[in-house]
């Protein structure tokens, strides 16, 4: 059965890779996690510390759209990770895409961390 999925990327400002990374890994993700929100894989990219992307996968796109006004308009993401995310972020691209179950696995077993 086909998901939608939202492929999120990111050129951040100089120097922010790294503490855009732990944010995302220890406030933001867990964020998503709380709220149904599936991150299929997110990192930084392997050309640039500063180049970032997110993966996230969702039923339908009227899912997506009712699931991403009820986190970013939430007083946990308001009063959370928000700013400090937003302050590193230099340009941001947006490609929502349908794949199937099996792709999205492949993308979740292949998956890397920052160590």
């Amino acid at each position: 059965m086909a998901r939608i999925v939202e492929i999120l990327i990111y050129t951040l400002k100089p120097e922010t890779g790294l503490a855009f990374y732990e944010i995302m890994e220890n406030i933001s993700v867990p964020l998503h996690s709380k709220n149904d929100i599936d991150v299929m894989w997110h990192g930084q990219s392997l050309h640039s510390s500063d180049g970032y992307f997110l993966i996230r996968s969702f039923p339908d796109l009227a899912t997506l759209q009712s699931a991403q006004n009820d986190f970013y308009g939430s007083v946990a993401w308001q009063t959370g990770p928000r700013d400090a995310i937003i302050d590193m972020i230099d340009q941001s691209l947006k490609v929502v895409v349908s794949m199937d179950e099996d792709a999205i696995e492949a993308i979740r077993e292949n998956g890397y961390s920052v160590s």
